[in-house]
């Protein structure tokens, strides 16, 4: 009886654990990455794609770990987006859908957002496979978004990161069963 009880206990507590790192498509995320100083915990990840197509690979990483979609977008902690391109995608692949993700979850919050959106949208590069995206939010700073080819820009605004992370965790997801991979749940 004794050992069961410290087997059931040693089972929940490895469930409670956050991922650590993962590989998916040939893509390998770390258990960790820093950001300004901060370590930050792979959350999960996920597989993009479009019909038949795997298009890219993405890792959520958090301060807070969570698997509350509502929590991870509202929380006021230095999150990031890692996407692993899986094929060339030309800058309006990329930024097509992103801004249709970002229109769906924004809502009414649209009209204040839209000049930021533009300016996300306007520095989003061609990418090859094998390049990589991020997308960071550092409470204070805003949104930086940096390519693997060299280009960054920054975004301000809690409310701008908040309907970005919205189009992979959001209400109306690019992929549902990506958001359960980043959330990690699957």
């Amino acid at each position: 009886m004794k050992n069961a009880t410290l087997c059931a206990v040693v089972l929940l507590a490895m469930l409670a654990l956050p991922a650590t790192a993962k590989e998916i498509a040939g893509v390998k995320f770390p258990d960790t990455a820093s950001v300004d100083g901060q370590e930050l915990t792979l959350n999960g990840v996920g597989l993009r794609k479009k019909v038949v197509f795997k298009v890219y690979a993405v890792g959520l990483y958090l301060q807070a770990p969570s698997k509350d979609a509502a929590k991870v977008i509202s929380s006021d902690q230095i999150k990031r987006v890692r996407m692993s391109m899986l094929r060339d995608l030309e800058k309006k692949q990329i930024t097509d859908a992103i801004v249709e993700g970002f229109k769906k979850n924004a809502g009414s919050n649209l009209p204040a957002l839209q000049e930021r959106l533009d300016k996300f949208a306007a520095g989003i590069p061609d990418l090859k496979e094998g390049q990589e995206l991020l997308l960071t939010y550092v409470p204070g700073k805003g949104t930086t978004v940096e390519s693997s080819s060299g280009q960054k820009l920054s975004v301000e605004g809690k409310d701008f990161a908040d309907a970005l992370f919205s189009v992979w965790l959001g209400g109306s997801p690019v992929d549902g069963s990506l958001k359960k991979g980043m959330l990690g749940q699957e």
